[in-house]
């Protein structure tokens, strides 16, 4: 149920910070322009389909397209993935000149990040999102990175190491004090997206590696938005009761559930877990200044166990990008890009004490201020 009157959520952290318990965020959200527009629409989903298409125009003018009448955008990964391993040369020529116009975009988009001062002195970039999540995903990230080292930028690339489904999922552990692993095994993550809304159990493998390496998603639940068309107070009914049910079958399944609930969500997200904007491919108005979602969920489950609900909301580049924490400690500075519906990127800079990764070092420093001035840091 959405309020009115904004209430409080307990605080265990600040929603949207720029300081977490073992990064600190340089930049995420960040909107770069050029005489086209933004600049990541040139590196979408969309645009690999567009240019798909300009590649499939000539040959059906002479009706030689291998892909006959089927549109561009309806063509699955799948099937553009077995075409890579296929015997249609063809096919292949045209699947294989878009992914080489693709990286060539996605080269310039990085090369723009990579020269904003947020972005400087960036070591290695991870790649997720949808687009990741496939062959041809990956034959163009990994195009891209030898297009950067040929023009002698030293940033490595690679593809996000969790599938992006359960990246999203991963990273909210990474939002709460490592202290509430101690007494509890799992917690609750949401992942909000213009399509789907996901939320699952993650178990925090504290035991077996305190670095949260070992975590994992133990049962997840999706609901594809998008075909229901619900209100914004009927998402949220929605999601609650997702979450609740997730509640039940993770105690009768004997989880130690943490009070906790991570939130993924497109967009700048405030202090107060308000949001300033981009949220608009959700359904209903989110930026309201009405309607804040932490707030709302607190109503619905006030308590998980016998403790108060805790919740922590982020962007959701920057929640997919704090899966990778673990895998990120031979480097300082690291980014992440992921590849949907636009281009989402987070810049981070991991914090470090004296023989440990840093986690939790100041972890409940307010980062509201900082937090909304990088989301705009390196406009162009």
């Amino acid at each position: 149920m959405a309020t009115d009157e904004l209430v409080k959520t307990t605080g265990i952290a600040t929603h949207g910070a720029a300081r977490l318990p073992s990064v600190d965020i340089e930049s995420f959200n960040i909107e770069m322009k050029d005489d086209d527009g933004f600049l990541g629409d040139r590196a979408s989903k969309g645009a690999f389909r567009d240019i798909l298409e300009r590649w499939r125009k000539p040959l059906r003018k002479t009706g030689e397209d291998p892909f006959g009448k089927e549109p561009s955008e309806e063509i699955s990964k799948k099937t553009l993935d077995a075409i890579l391993v296929g015997d249609d040369t063809e096919a292949w020529a045209v699947v294989h000149s878009a992914i080489e116009d693709f990286a060539q975009e996605l080269a310039y988009v990085t090369r723009r990040f990579l020269k904003s001062k947020a972005w400087a002195k960036t070591e290695r970039i991870v790649v997720g999102g949808g687009f990741r999540d496939s062959r041809l995903g990956e034959l163009a990230i990994a195009r891209t990175e030898i297009i950067l080292k040929s023009e002698d930028f030293k940033v490595d690339l690679q593809p996000i190491r969790h599938h992006p489904d359960e990246a999203g999922l991963l990273g909210a552990l990474h939002l709460a004090p490592s202290w509430i692993f101690e007494a509890h095994d799992s917690i609750l993550a949401v992942d909000i997206g213009g399509t789907n809304i996901r939320c699952g159990v993650v178990e925090s493998g504290w035991k077996k590696a305190s670095d949260l390496s070992k975590a994992s998603v133990w049962k997840s639940e999706l609901w594809r938005h998008t075909d229901d068309e619900p209100t914004r107070e009927g998402a949220v009914k929605r999601l609650t009761k997702m979450l609740k049910g997730l509640i039940t079958e993770a105690e009768e399944e004997g989880f130690k559930l943490a009070p906790f609930i991570g939130i993924a969500c497109p967009g700048v997200i405030n202090g107060d877990g308000s949001i300033e904007k981009g949220a608009q491919n959700l359904p209903g108005n989110w930026e309201s200044s009405k309607f804040n979602l932490p707030a709302s969920l607190i109503e619905g489950i006030p308590q998980i166990g016998e403790h108060d609900t805790a919740i922590v909301m982020h962007n959701d580049g920057v929640v997919q990008g704090l899966s990778e924490i673990p895998f990120m400690q031979d480097v300082e500075r690291w980014g992440v890009l992921t590849i949907g519906t636009g281009l989402g990127n987070a810049r981070f800079t991991n914090r470090r004490k004296d023989g440990g990764n840093g986690k939790d070092r100041d972890s409940t420093e307010n980062g509201k201020k900082k937090g909304k001035e990088n989301s705009k840091n390196g406009k162009e």
